[in-house]
């Protein structure tokens, strides 16, 4: 009977992932499906762009994954059983109909569990963002953003009124660097609306203070108008309340306030820390159930520096290079190396002309020097076309040779230092 390998979640991590131990994995020991819920792959990272106006490539997972023998599984994953070693799915309207092969919704078994899901917003649990705040998380509500952005310039543009901030106003309420990609980027593509950016402490905190500078003239150029130690404590669909009672106007509430991880690992009964990330090992092994991996934002990994990775298209080529090194020697009887596990920086954009490239130190603290403008913006486009690239392509450049499996892998769990949760900020 083949070694059934399951990988839940088609992003950055996930996709990677599979490609690569399909073309090291000799398919007469192995089976690889792929369940994800959309049919295209979504470059996360330019979501901000999509929701601005922009269009942006999304390759059909089809035919990412022709010729690798994967088998790619469009269902929603609903629950993880960990200990039944199975996973339960669910098509997008929910029914449990079988699919044109036969190949029928309802359980996947597996023997390795590759965890893919990723992350979504975090409300925190403030009143009404659900109801009424857009997000750019994920491709459907970036495309709802799209949508509500499109009226608000249209209503603009009626009667001549093209001059900024008369089409509407856009409160964007987070300055992670989700928030302050998707404020500029709003900003940049559609002059004619008002952008507010809310931060809850001082912008760009995280940056070196030339850095920082940087942002605040981009904010100026771009007309953003941005709001310091300023806290939301409710959504409405014409405002937002603040902590110190003022109210703000907004005909469109984008919320980038964070991320968490899906519920559904917690569910299942892995271990978890408060924010849902799976805990692992230092192979991305649950520490809990040796025969599943986390990869991405929904692995909870201590870098190589000794703190957390941050939430990061970084960190999910990282904690995937891993988890498939991993995988590949438990599994054909081989030594398990360990990769790098690194976090250098954060690369950030500022609409398509503008950047920031602000490296950090081995202690996560930014470095003095950043690199800015159309020079960053260039990086950030090479790094962005690089990754589609890569995940376009999951199998170049790998080993051809497929290894075949040991007569008895080695799948028992071992002693594992279990990290904790100290707080690291999650950013897109």
């Amino acid at each position: 009977m083949k070694h059934r390998i399951v990988v839940l979640g088609a992003g950055y991590a996930g996709a990677y992932v599979a490609g690569t131990l399909a073309r090291r994995l000799s398919p007469a020991d192995t089976e690889i499906t792929v369940v994800n819920a959309e049919p295209d792959f979504v470059q996360r990272l330019r979501l901000h762009q999509l929701a601005a106006g922009q269009e942006i490539a999304a390759p059909r997972l089809a035919d990412v994954f022709t010729g690798t023998g994967i088998r790619l599984r469009l269902a929603r994953v609903t629950a993880v059983d960990p200990e039944r070693q199975v996973v339960a799915v669910a098509d997008a309207d929910g029914d449990a109909a079988a699919d044109g092969d036969g190949y029928g919704y309802g359980e996947l078994s597996y023997d390795t569990l590759l965890y893919a899901l990723g992350s979504h917003v975090a409300d925190h649990a403030v009143p009404g963002v659900a109801e009424h705040a857009f997000d750019v998380a994920g491709r459907p509500s970036a495309l709802r953003l799209r949508e509500r952005l499109d009226t608000l310039s249209r209503r603009g543009g009626q009667g001549g009124r093209d001059r900024q901030g008369e089409g509407g106003s856009v409160l964007v309420v987070g300055d992670g660097l989700t928030g302050i990609e998707t404020a500029t980027e709003i900003a940049e593509s559609r002059p004619g609306l008002s952008v507010t950016l809310v931060a809850r402490g001082e912008l760009g905190a995280p940056l070196s203070a030339a850095a920082r500078s940087h942002l605040r003239r981009a904010c100026d150029r771009l007309g953003i108008t941005v709001l310091e130690h300023t806290e939301v404590e409710a959504v409405e669909a014409q405002r937002v309340l603040c902590a110190d009672g003022t109210a703000l106007a907004s005909d469109a509430t984008v919320w980038t306030a964070g991320f968490a991880a899906s519920p559904i690992a917690a569910a299942g009964g892995l271990e978890v820390t408060d924010s849902g990330r799976i805990v692992v090992d230092r192979t991305m092994r649950s520490v809990s159930h040796p025969n599943v991996y986390a990869v991405g934002d929904s692995a909870y990994a201590i870098g190589d520096n000794g703190r957390p990775l941050p939430m990061s298209c970084a960190s999910a080529g990282y904690t995937g290079m891993q988890a498939t090194t991993a995988i590949v020697a438990r599994l054909t009887g081989r030594t398990i190396p360990n990769t790098r596990l690194d976090y250098h920086g954060n690369h950030i954009s500022l609409g398509r002309r503008d950047g920031i490239l602000q490296m950090v130190d081995h202690e996560a603290q930014a470095k003095p020097k950043y690199v800015g403008g159309r020079k960053a913006a260039r990086i950030k486009a090479g790094i962005l076309t690089m990754s589609l690239w890569a995940t376009s392509h999951p199998t170049f450049g790998l080993p051809r040779r497929k290894h075949r499996l040991a007569a008895a892998p080695d799948l028992s769990a071992e002693k594992t230092v279990r990290p904790r949760e100290n707080g690291a900020a999650a950013h897109g």
